[in-house]
């Protein structure tokens, strides 16, 4: 942290005034994203300790920006530790604007003319800048080659499949796999292939579209980024508005490169087939094998994504054993038990769909135990949160709490406090989703420790962070000692004035 700090001061000549971890344990990069700010001036750091892979980021933004490409300015560097300073584009990604602005599958014309913007930037990533692009930075390969795609759908077999508990035939899954990957590799492959070209990468910063998170970039084909963006699996986009941005795109490719329709639709849906593979493989090993409950709540979206693809698309190539899987999956009782998140769009000002009221505590267990719900409902959820590292044994963080940047950061370095915040969002998010659908109007959550002043703080104000993202949510936050504590401050004052 303190090298951020010194960059940002570096940089613009004035000290850090405000820390804010961005990221915490969300995001499967491992990157500590963290945003340093004063009154003038913000940034955006990152810490991360794979050297390889921050190279290629700093100097795939370098080269896009002499492209004139909108991606952000990097300030300053130190890879030494690890550490670099970005310009900070903002809160509202593409999804955020999506989710902001739909009801059900009706999307806002505001946001398909982004969606639109963003394919016709597309290209330029692809064919102007890929052209004279340093490939030799590229981290973990240089290309989308054979065993690129061997990685993605072992990723896809081990940590989906195996751990969901579908059935397959390995032997015969592999030859399937075989003749995928052929297939894959006959499309034209000369081009820069970004890889997680998806609606949370791209920001719009005063509504214009930036783009983030191409560390991962390498040689590849045309199709499989504008696929990872039409089958963002949680963006949920509509298969019409999908095939109108799919038209729109190879419009806008035309001015680039004379490409036919035919030719690149021939190998579009193996690609498809194979980012969604991809992103199934993430979503087993964060949420099956992690048990990072979050993770799963895409998967739903995902099946609905391989429904459509089964019931509307034939492959150039047959795949027998890998559609039956599929199948598989699309009639796995274990799968059908994920539920999808609450609908999307503009939440109703009515009575009758008043939004669901949370109302997060934290507490001391032992200054009055656990606060008693006034609703009347006498449910929700009381955690525990002294299995938690205590900052509070530290005389640094005595004077603090669990909102001071100096907590959060302890706290986030902590592996169990990111595990305890996994399974509560898990438990929480599903009452919330079934609180929802049953017209219930009150959630309570209370999170307790020792003294009511760290880790329980620090626990309810991350929990609500989370659940604010959530449309048809009213989150309110009470700290029960905080508050109890500023009172008595103030009643003193008042006696000492008195």
């Amino acid at each position: 942290m303190e090298v951020l700090s010194q960059l940002f001061e570096q940089y613009f000549h004035s000290p850090v005034e405000r820390v804010q971890s961005l990221q915490g344990q969300l995001g499967g990069s491992g990157r500590s994203i963290i945003r340093l700010s004063n009154r003038q001036q913000s940034a955006i750091g990152i810490l991360y300790g794979v050297r390889e892979e921050n190279v290629a980021f700093l100097e795939f933004s370098r080269h896009f920006r002499q492209h004139g490409l909108p991606v952000p300015e990097i300030y300053a560097e130190k890879l030494a530790e690890g550490a670099y300073l970005e310009q900070d584009l903002g809160d509202v990604t593409l999804f955020d604007f999506l989710s902001q602005n739909r009801n059900g599958d009706v999307v806002a014309p505001s946001v398909v003319e982004s969606y639109r913007r963003v394919l016709e930037i597309l290209p330029r990533f692809q064919i102007e800048a890929g052209h004279d692009l340093n490939y030799k930075i590229c981290y973990p390969r240089a290309s989308f080659d054979r065993q690129s795609i061997n990685w993605d759908l072992n990723y896809f077999k081990y940590y989906f499949l195996r751990l969901a508990g579908i059935p397959f035939n390995e032997q015969a899954l592999e030859q399937d796999f075989t003749r995928l990957t052929k297939f894959l590799l006959s499309a034209n492959h000369d081009y820069f292939l970004y890889r997680d070209f998806q609606s949370r990468n791209i920001m719009l910063h005063e509504g214009v579209p930036f783009f983030v998170d191409y560390q991962g970039g390498r040689r590849g084909a045309l199709q499989y980024d504008v696929a990872s963006l039409l089958y963002d699996a949680k963006a949920d986009l509509p298969p019409s508005l999908r095939q109108q941005l799919l038209d729109h795109y190879l419009e806008n490719l035309r001015n680039f490169i004379p490409l036919t329709r035919e030719a690149f639709m021939h190998h579009y849906y193996a690609f498809v087939y194979v980012r969604l593979m991809q992103a199934f493989g993430a979503y087993g090993f964060r949420g099956f094998y992690e048990r990072k409950a979050h993770f799963l709540q895409s998967v739903p979206y995902a099946l609905k994504n391989l429904r459509w693809l089964l019931h509307n698309v034939t492959l150039p190539i047959e795949l027998p054993t890998l559609i039956e899987s599929f199948q598989r999956m699309l009639g796995s009782e274990k799968l059908l038990n994920l539920h999808f998140e609450a609908p999307r769009g503009p939440v109703s000002t009515s009575t009758s769909d008043a939004p669901l009221a949370v109302r997060v505590y934290s507490f001391s267990f032992h200054r009055g135990g656990a606060p008693k719900d006034e609703t009347g409902n006498g449910g929700g959820f009381v955690f525990d949160g002294s299995s938690i590292p205590n900052p509070g044994r530290e005389e640094r963080f005595k004077r603090l709490t669990g909102r001071d940047a100096a907590v959060i950061e302890y706290l986030d370095q902590q592996e169990s406090a990111h595990e305890f915040l996994d399974h509560v969002r898990g438990l929480v998010d599903a009452s919330v989703s079934e609180y929802q659908r049953r017209g219930f109007k009150n959630l309570m959550v209370s999170f307790g420790c020792t003294g009511g002043q760290h880790r329980s703080v620090y626990l309810a104000e991350q929990l609500a962070k989370h659940l604010r993202e959530k449309n048809g949510v009213d989150v309110t936050v009470h700290h029960r000692e905080l508050e109890k504590a500023e009172a008595d401050v103030a009643a003193a004052r008042s006696e000492t004035a008195s």
